[in-house]
């Protein structure tokens, strides 16, 4: 990337925080769910590979914030 380029992250604490934290299997289901879900995508494909990327990401981070939350219990 250029020092022109735009430059947004995947992921922003700020932007990106959480209303609530899934139960540890509604978080593992929506894992699920989602790696079905993108498992066709198309490598070549711009819009298709940012789309996993992001759904992939938002469903770790829920995940992973579930396990703490299951810890607790």
């Amino acid at each position: 990337m250029g020092a022109t380029a735009a430059h947004d992250p995947l992921h922003d604490p700020e932007r990106d925080a959480r209303a609530r934290t899934p139960a540890l299997d509604i978080a593992i289901d929506l894992a699920r769910q989602a790696l079905d879900k993108h498992a066709g995508a198309n490598i070549h494909s711009h819009d298709e590979m940012l789309a996993a990327a992001t759904g992939l990401d938002y469903v770790l981070r829920s995940l992973l914030a579930a396990l703490p939350a299951k810890e607790d219990q």
